[in-house]
């Protein structure tokens, strides 16, 4: 077992100066944190995997495609493998889980 608390993920990611931390790669998934400040620019490109966002904190928007929504903590967004994505309009500093199958990179 692997158990995680979000305080500590995030004291960790701060503390890399990145504003991702990839804290689990296994065979068929990897999860990170993924941190945007408010007004932040989003810069990522689209990934070869399939993905799913949980907002853990924060307020902001995402584009996938040519589909926009607002996220908030408790959004979900599936983002399939080659699909343009980006968070927007970011009003609260987003903390974001991400869930990549397969793993990322």
């Amino acid at each position: 077992m692997k158990a995680f608390r979000l305080d500590e993920l995030e004291a960790e990611r701060a503390a890399n100066e990145g504003a991702y931390l990839q804290f689990i790669r296994e065979r068929n998934m990897s999860v990170g944190l993924y941190a945007l400040d408010a007004g932040a620019l989003d810069t990522q490109q689209p990934h070869k995997q399939d993905e799913v966002y949980l907002v853990v904190s924060g307020h902001g928007s995402i584009t996938v495609g040519t589909e926009t929504t607002q996220v908030a903590r408790g959004s979900v967004v599936y983002v399939p493998a080659g699909a343009a994505h980006k968070f927007h309009h970011i009003t609260e500093d987003l903390r974001v889980m991400v869930i990549f199958s397969p793993p990322e990179g």
